[in-house]
């Protein structure tokens, strides 16, 4: 548990002139017990959403090819969220092609 790897690590002797008084998850919190909980209660993802709304064809899909929401007139989503997959690199690039695409769609 990495967590528990850090903690140990700025622990030592060395880190005492540098280190302050541990802010989270704190000095009463050590065993793994107490860490997992720590962890499944304050951790969260840097990631962005995505994949929320896919696009697509199939039963789990809510766009279509063109954006558009089935079962709902003149409703287009135009995001991250329509991405069937998660991709491997920033979510940027792929959003800002996505709005264009739609943009020429939409025009």
């Amino acid at each position: 548990m990495q967590i528990k790897i850090a903690k140990e690590i700025f622990h030592q002797k060395e880190f005492e002139e540098f280190r302050g008084k541990e802010i989270a998850p704190g000095d009463n919190i050590n065993n793994d017990d107490d860490l997992n909980s720590f962890i499944r209660d304050k951790g969260d993802t840097a990631y962005h959403p995505s994949c929320t709304c896919k696009m697509g064809k199939d039963s789990m899909s809510v766009v279509d090819e063109q954006l558009k929401v089935y079962g709902i007139d003149n409703l287009r989503i135009v995001d991250a969220s329509i991405m069937p997959n998660i991709i491997t690199g920033n979510l940027n690039a792929s959003t800002v092609m996505i709005a264009e695409k739609a943009a020429d769609m939409i025009i």
